[in-house]
């Protein structure tokens, strides 16, 4: 039985130092491996645990980072391990085959954004109408396929938040609240789509998903089996599946936990052949 194993990175692979939530005594604390420099500086890590573990799920299967990271922002990213041969980007709005977006893919999903939902000018545009300058702080768009804004999150009416939610879901969109971003996603614009075709692609006959935000929930429902951490957006909301595993650790402690389980599903199958 091929297996693919698609995970989402921030957050649920790869930790920033103030996602880290090393609940432990300093002394006691992981060695980390640094996975991402930007502008010079050190920004995100894993432990050297989860480093030696991801190596080596990546030589055992066909393992697919899928993020909503941009295209460059993933390019910062030194995975251990094997360079993947697929990847996903933007939230499935890219798939890298050998590191260059796939052009096929990519007609696919621009078809099905035109066809499905509101543009992105018009989405674009109610967020800057709306937002207040006294808690947005930044607002940008991602691969010209969705939009985010980076807020002050202890000045974020959640009011606010909820009526977005709203006015998007009836045109076609998606709304997620992930730390200090705010993401307007159309809702065609999915990691599951990508990684289905990544499934078609090489044949794999089961799926290992993990993530931990609303942006993954379609991810982990498609997938055959799942995991999501103790924190996040979805462990915040109780969301839940019969075939995803809650897991109880958070933080990094939780991105060993999540490629220990992937370890398992992957070698289980092999095992009852």
């Amino acid at each position: 039985m091929s297996t693919i194993v698609a995970s989402d990175l921030d957050r649920t692979l790869i930790y920033s130092a103030a996602a880290l939530d090393l609940a432990v005594p300093d002394a006691e604390a992981p060695r980390l491996l640094c996975v991402e420099v930007y502008e010079h500086r050190p920004l995100s890590y894993m432990t050297e645990t989860a480093a030696e573990l991801l190596a080596a799920l990546a030589d055992a299967t066909t393992f697919v980072p899928t993020t909503t990271r941009t295209r460059e922002q993933y390019g910062r990213i030194h995975l251990p391990g094997p360079a993947p041969r697929f990847a996903i980007c933007a939230n499935g709005g890219h798939l890298l085959v050998d590191g260059e977006s796939d052009q096929d893919w990519q007609r696919t999903v621009a078809a099905r954004l035109s066809a499905e939902c509101a543009t992105l000018d018009e989405v674009r545009a109610y967020l800057l109408r709306t937002a207040d300058p006294a808690w947005m702080l930044k607002e940008r768009v991602a691969e010209d396929l969705f939009a985010y804004l980076v807020v002050e999150r202890s000045l974020l009416p959640q009011t606010w938040v909820k009526e977005l939610a709203e006015w998007a879901d009836a045109r076609g969109w998606t709304v997620s609240l992930q730390g200090r971003k705010v993401y307007a996603v159309p809702k065609p614009l999915t990691k599951s789509a990508a990684v289905a075709e990544v499934v078609r692609r090489t044949g794999a006959s089961q799926v290992l998903a993990a993530g931990d935000s609303l942006l993954d929930a379609d991810l982990l429902l498609a997938a055959d089996r799942g995991w999501r951490p103790g924190h996040g957006e979805l462990a915040d909301s109780g969301w839940s599946a019969s075939h995803v595993t809650a897991l109880d650790a958070r933080g990094a402690v939780a991105g060993e936990e999540i490629l220990r389980a992937f370890t398992r599903g992957v070698a289980a199958p092999l095992r009852s052949c």
